[in-house]
């Protein structure tokens, strides 16, 4: 690798940024390609130490920050965006070979992550006030969103890059300070990059901290006295937790977890046109996706033709090294995944399901794979596989396809496809879900929209769009008189 790169090993190898590029008490983690188990970099692991004095140092930095011109704070976050974009073809690299992404998903994270940063930057110089009325004489009333403080951010593998600016943005935006865990698999795509643009951009020492930490670094930041907000983004049994310790602290807790999404696809849709859709949402990268389409509801009239479309495109779906290039599909990321997305298909083929594709593992490269006639009872009904399985269940009516969709612990995402986009919108509007798409898959994501589930895929909470100020910041109700008056006491 290059040392003189935009990332330029030398200059972390072996550390973390803790207002600057430092070891770590935890010692050091080795980064590995999950394709190839080829080390790419060591960095710093964090442990409770490494976070306690990250934290207070973000709580020291705080003030000053809040106190920037919005004007400034934007200024940084769009400088972060151009340096983002400009050094896009290196990142690319990084995030395919350290997360096991195709080329084309790996430019949708920088676009992506660019499309956050530049929309967080529009929203730090929103008004963030109003007037109120007052029910007594000489009393102005006014409320105004302040930052909480420092903000905890923690994030997974799946989309490192992405996962992680998306809170960070909103939370500087808004005059907070940042600890950054991202997940220590993807500690480059997920920490180290944004670290670089940041600190090209010129963020001031100290607001900023990122530390590559396992699940007692993540702990360590839920207690943290001087962390007010944690953000997470992960698994429903991580949020879980996150939110136990988090709750026991009095914190405000965000929490975007998984999803058990279904595409609804009634009688009367283009059967060619929602296969291409069910396989774009259950494939893409290699399933691994909190919205990925975990669930094809089918109507009985068009399910079986829908399976067979979705076996012969996964067919065609070839697993294998992303850097080959000659890929569709790259490496689940662990053996342990490998194993319990196994455990699922095994289980819903001795229940009665038809494997039409795929099943078959190569090491860590899982091929597309169709399961048919998968019904409640089987655990490919229910769980959230993150894995690339199309699972296939049929209806009789609008009525039973809102029933079953609406069977899951989840509420993440839905789609429903028809021609009727009428009939399409009643059905969705009576599903539990923070996402809803008509005429398109589960997998959709972008910095203008409030996102965020339901149930089991999260706390009710958003982020993103509308909900930057929302979850970022608090109340404060301001009154003023002009002097002060006696009262009867």
């Amino acid at each position: 690798m290059n040392v003189h790169s935009f990332i330029d090993i030398g200059r972390w190898q072996g550390k973390a940024f803790l207002g600057g590029w430092r070891a770590t008490e935890g010692g050091l983690i080795e980064i590995a390609d999950p394709a190839t188990d080829a080390i790419l970099a060591s960095v710093g692991l964090a442990g409770p130490a490494d976070v306690a004095a990250a934290a207070a140092a973000a709580r020291r930095a705080q003030p000053a920050w809040a106190a920037k011109l919005p004007s400034e704070r934007a200024a940084i976050l769009s400088r972060a965006a151009d340096i983002l974009e400009r050094n896009a073809e290196e990142l690319i690299g990084w995030i395919m070979r350290e997360s096991g992404s195709i080329q084309p998903k790996a430019g949708i994270e920088i676009e992506h992550s660019a499309g956050f940063l530049r929309h967080a930057a529009a929203a730090a110089i929103e008004p963030n006030g109003l007037m109120l009325p007052s029910m007594d004489a000489g009393r102005r009333n006014h409320a105004k969103r302040v930052a909480h403080g420092v903000v905890g951010v923690i994030s997974p593998f799946n989309f490192p890059l992405v996962l992680s600016i998306r809170a960070i943005a909103a939370a500087l935006a808004t005059g907070n300070t940042v600890v950054h865990k991202p997940d220590p698999r993807t500690s480059i795509s997920g920490g180290i990059i944004i670290a670089r643009i940041f600190e090209e951009a010129g963020l001031p020492e100290g607001v900023l901290h990122i530390l590559p930490g396992d699940a007692a670094a993540g702990e360590a930041m839920c207690a943290d006295p001087n962390i007010a907000m944690i953000s997470f983004t992960g698994s429903a049994a991580g949020g879980s937790k996150v939110g136990e310790i988090a709750g026991r602290h009095l914190k405000k807790v965000q929490l975007e977890l998984g999803g058990k999404n279904a595409l609804i696809i009634l009688d009367d849709a283009d059967v060619a046109v929602a296969a291409s859709n069910a396989a774009w949402g259950a494939f893409l990268h290699q399933g691994q996706i909190c919205m990925s389409t975990g669930l094809v509801l089918a109507h009985e009239s068009i399910a079986e033709e829908i399976a067979e479309l979705l076996a012969a495109k996964a067919a065609h779906l070839p697993a294998g090294d992303p850097s080959t290039g000659q890929v569709a599909l790259g490496p689940i990321i662990s053996d342990h995944q490998v194993a319990k997305i196994q455990a699922i298909v095994e289980d819903a083929v001795e229940k009665g399901a038809r494997l039409l594709a795929g099943g078959r593992p190569n090491g860590r490269f899982y091929p597309a794979t169709v399961l048919a006639g998968v019904r409640p009872g089987m655990r490919a009904f229910a769980e959230e596989i993150f894995g690339p399985v199309a699972c296939v269940a049929s209806f009789a009516s609008d009525d039973e396809a809102v029933e079953l969709a609406n069977l899951s612990e989840y509420g993440l995402a839905a789609g429903v496809i028809s021609s009727s986009v009428g009939r399409a919108q009643a059905i969705g509007d009576r599903l539990m879900v923070g996402h809803l798409h008509i005429n398109d898959q589960t997998v959709n994501g972008g910095p203008y929209a409030p996102f965020g589930g339901r149930g089991r895929s999260g706390n009710g909470s958003r982020i993103s769009g509308p909900a930057i100020w929302e979850e970022f910041t608090q109340w404060v109700w301001v009154s003023v008189k002009d002097q002060a008056t006696p009262y009867p006491f």
